[in-house]
């Protein structure tokens, strides 16, 4: 289940919406063939994995991560392949929870092929966190914080400057980070001072180029910044209170090629992101954004890079105005993973452990 995980991960930026799936087919316990879901709309990953193996898959097992799915989308069914090809035992990671979808495990029995689930539940649950968010039908994105800080929690120096505070293999990992995503999200004030343009720049290119939103409930914005001059090129969201557009830079955002969203909460934000289309939102700051959406509970999971430097307290610190709460009554985040991005560590938590 670890190699078939491994190999699910290989569709990131290209499979979405669709979950990240890999599978394998053992036979005798060895290994005779593996596969993926490599593209949305191409084979799914248990197809993939039949089809490598041919006659020998008659009598094997097949290991997947999500429940092999029993419709008709843009590939015929995964149950009736699995049935076709002469499966004795499918173990899955966990079961599917889209309603279109579901209900593999049921047909696959009812064909008299053993099917068991929980191995590597909590792996399987992790990387497929923003399918399953939507899936469950919640009326907001998946929403994942990243953060490069310093190991005093600060995101800028005392200029607010930022670049770079972490190497360039954490950069690297931000640019595949970002192309699994449906959107990019920043605060006003760090798109006024940092100027990112928020674009995947790196081998992996997403199918579909993520939007970018930008919280600035004061349209506090420079018309010449880069978000602004390119939204014709790459779509590009302002997210502010409704009387803001009335102002002049509304007009003026607007006429740029912006898209603009009135909300009065952050809730309100992400629901009308939500309906836009935008089912995973990776926010990269700032530290009032950080600290709101936190405050808020709207954050699911957190990518946090520590580089190994102090900026000191007159730095720009990674979470602003969380309120303190007794050691008894906090909240316990669940660690995903934990490595090394040069001399950057990188740790990803979830705000919740669900076993599927």
């Amino acid at each position: 289940m670890a190699r078939a995980l491994d190999l699910a991960g290989r569709g990131w930026g290209r499979v979405q919406p669709n979950p990240l799936v890999g599978a394998i087919v053992l036979a005798d316990g060895e290994i005779i063939a593996e596969g993926y879901h490599a593209e949305f709309g191409g084979p799914h990953a248990e197809a993939a994995a039949l089809s490598a193996a041919g006659h020998r898959a008659r009598g094997a097992t097949l290991v997947v991560t999500l429940e092999p799915c029993a419709h008709q989308g843009k590939q015929p069914p995964c149950v009736d392949q699995v049935i076709a090809a002469g499966v004795r035992r499918v173990v899955a990671a966990i079961r599917d929870p889209n309603p279109v979808a579901a209900g593999g495990a049921e047909r696959l029995r009812a064909a008299g092929i053993d099917v068991e689930f929980g191995v590597l539940a909590r792996e399987a649950s992790a990387l497929n966190a923003p399918f399953l968010h939507r899936a469950r039908g919640e009326v907001r994105p998946f929403v994942a914080l990243k953060l490069a800080t310093s190991v005093d929690a600060r995101i800028a120096d005392r200029d607010r400057r930022s670049r770079w505070i972490s190497g360039p293999e954490a950069r690297d990992y931000v640019h595949w980070l970002r192309a699994g995503f449906d959107a990019i999200g920043v605060g006003g004030a760090t798109a006024r001072h940092d100027d990112p343009s928020l674009t995947v720049r790196g081998p992996l290119t997403p199918r579909i180029a993520p939007r970018r939103v930008v919280f600035a409930p004061a349209l506090n914005l420079r018309l010449e910044a880069e978000l602004i001059r390119s939204a014709r090129e790459v779509p590009t969201t302002v997210v502010a209170g409704a009387d803001a557009f009335q102002w002049e830079m509304g007009r003026a955002l607007a006429a740029a090629g912006v898209e603009l969203v009135p909300a009065e909460s952050l809730e309100e934000a992400l629901t009308a992101l939500a309906e836009r289309g935008v089912g995973s939102l990776l926010v990269e700051g700032g530290g009032r954004l950080a600290g709101a959406l936190l405050r808020a509970e709207l954050v699911d999971r957190l990518h946090w890079v520590q580089s190994p430097l102090w900026l000191g307290e007159r730095g720009v610190p990674a979470f602003s105005g969380l309120p303190s709460l007794p050691l008894a009554s906090v909240e316990r985040w669940h660690p995903v993973e934990r490595r090394a991005l040069g001399d950057d560590t990188l740790l990803v938590l979830d705000r919740t452990c669900s076993p599927d």
